[in-house]
Formats: structure tokens, sequence, C-alpha cells
């Protein structure tokens, strides 16, 4: 692969060597002069920033891309944003649009996050940057700038902090319901269950026992599937932690079904609008909670340092901080509209 520095000159001179009456190939190939806010985009030559979203249906990835938009309107930059649906294969449709379009940089939240490999190959073969926010690419076909995520690790760590102080000295049985397609929820997982281990691993530690991993998808649905089948399989569970807001919304609605709501205590991850509103009514316990504004602000920030040529780390994380009912009752954000 050519150096940054270098891709930038051969791409100013692809530039001077167009004609006023015809566009480049590839949009990106257009590097305006630095405007009066030291972005290299300027209102009349906007660049593009092709987005695919994992999906649109979780707030969670909207605040993201209106973050960007937001940025990005800031910056000079017009975002195309699409909803990839959890699924790779519309995704990878969606990157060879992009490259079609010839924007400039391409961002993704992998659908899958090895199998989005080949479409992050062919955007590299086309000249176009891709950056990841969220959910990081895990493999070795395709080459990302630069990641922009929460410290998933981290996050799932605080997790399991919050489950170890309800069940520590009691134990019992608690279920996952995860999302094991994408690497993010993977590092949940695996931080959650170092803390539980850790736990188990004291002398005399009353044992907390994960009885259960299942796919929840990250959605609403097929977290309460999930959920409804693991407390069919056990009925003495006493703590669900699921990798985010819509499978842990689901999973409360499978335990109010099943008379089980007060028993079995739940641990989400996100805090997005509807999983902080829950943790202040009491139907979850705590969350993890992400910073998604910052991330999407960010994703766009290290796109315009590397049309500048600036050199960006490869992963950018941010940490994740627990949020429990005493957070809900201060947060502006729920708070009633003064009449």
């Amino acid at each position: 692969m050519p150096s940054r520095r270098h891709f930038l000159t051969l791409l100013s001179l692809a530039a001077a060597g167009c004609s006023s009456g015809s566009a480049p190939q590839n949009s990106g190939a257009d590097v305006p002069a630095p405007g009066p806010s030291g972005s290299t985009a300027t209102t009349a030559t906007k660049k593009k920033i092709g987005f695919s979203a994992l999906t649109l249906a979780n707030p969670f990835f909207r605040i993201i891309a209106d973050a960007m938009t937001a940025e990005a309107a800031k910056l000079g930059y017009d975002v195309v944003l699409v909803d990839g649906e959890q699924d790779v294969n519309k995704q990878t449709a969606q990157v060879e649009d992009f490259i079609t379009q010839g924007v400039s940089a391409i961002v993704l939240n992998p659908c899958d996050s090895k199998g989005i490999g080949t479409a992050i190959r062919k955007a590299n073969e086309a000249g176009i940057p891709v950056f990841t926010n969220d959910i990081r690419y895990d493999g070795t076909d395709g080459t990302v700038v630069c990641h922009i995520a929460t410290d998933n690790l981290q996050g799932g760590q605080l997790a399991g902090e919050a489950l170890v102080s309800m069940l520590g000295e009691t134990g019992g049985k608690v279920a996952v319901i995860d999302y094991p397609d994408v690497e993010s929820c993977q590092l949940r997982v695996k931080g959650f269950r170092e803390i539980v281990d850790a736990h188990n691993a004291k002398p005399d530690a009353a044992k907390i026992e994960i009885v259960t991993i299942l796919n929840g998808r990250g959605a609403r649905e097929a977290g309460h599937a999930a959920a409804r089948d693991a407390i069919q399989a056990h009925p003495d569970l006493a703590a669900i932690f699921a990798i985010n807001d819509p499978s842990a919304l689901g999973a409360r609605v499978a335990l109010e079904e099943a008379s089980r709501a007060d028993a079995v205590k739940i641990i989400g991850f996100d805090g997005a609008p509807e999983g902080k509103q829950a943790i202040l009514d009491g139907r979850i316990v705590c969350d993890p909670i992400q910073f998604p504004e910052r991330m999407g602000s960010e994703t766009v920030v290290m796109i315009d340092k590397y049309f500048r040529g600036d050199e960006l780390a490869p992963q950018i994380l941010i940490p994740s901080a627990l949020y429990y009912q005493a957070d809900a009752q201060k947060d502006p954000s729920l708070q009633p509209a003064a009449k």
C-alpha cells in the first residue's frame, strides 16, 4: 500500500489533469485548498462521506449518523447515509454503490466483522479510504484507516463489576444475550466474563454461573425470544446481561410475561434514550453507557485530518461509564419539560 502522503499527491495530480468540463472518476481525487477554517473541504466543492450503519432501527446508530452529519456540515462535507439492516451482503452492495458514486471516504459499522472484508478491499482498490466506528473490522482482506469506538472491553468489565456488586455475596445463575457476529459485542462479553471469572476464582466466593449465552442479534424481538428461552431452561435465573438496550428491553418483556421481572435483574449496555428511561423506571438495573455523539463527530474529524495529511492512530477508544437509576434521576434529558 502506498503511504497516505504519496496517495494524496497522486490525487492532487489527478485533479489537476481534469478539465473543467469533466468530472474525475473518483470525487475523492478533487482535493481543494484549505479553507478559512483549516479544513480541506470548501462549500464550493464538498466531499461526500458514505456511511453504512449497522441498522437505523436502533436509535444508537441514528445518533451516530446525526452527529456525523452535524460535524460534517461544520467542516464542509456531506454525509450519504444508508441502512445496512444487519445484512453483510446488503452492506457490501452499498459499499460498491459508494464506489460508483465516487465518494471521498467510507464509514462502516460492519454488519459482519469478518465478512465485510471483501467490500473494504474493493474500496481500497478504488483509492477510497475506509473508516469504521462502533464495530471494528476484524479481518485481513482490506485496510481500515482508523477505528473510532467505545472501549467495549472496558464497558464489559464495568457490566461484570455491576453484576458482582449484585450477586457477589449470594451467587446465582446468569444468562448472557449476545450478538456474536460483531466484534464490539464480542469484546463486551469478554470483559464481562473476565470480571465474573476473577470473582469466582476467589477463595470461598459465592459462585456466579453463566449458564447460557444466546444470540439476541442486538434487537428487541430476538432479545425477547432469547430471554424467554433462558427463563424456560433456567427458572431459577438470577440475572441477565444483554449486550445492548434493545435486547435488554426485549428481555424485560419476556421476564414480565413470565412473572419473573422482580426476581431477575437486567444489566444492559448503551445508554440510548429508551435504555436510560428504563433505568429511571427501574426496569433495567444499569448500563455501561456509550457516547455516540462523540463517536460520530470524532469520526468526521478523523476523516478531515486524514485529508489534511495528518497522521492518525489506527484506533481511538472512548471509555464508557456505569449509569444507574440515581444517575437517571439527575439526567436533564429525562426530566419532564417545564410547562
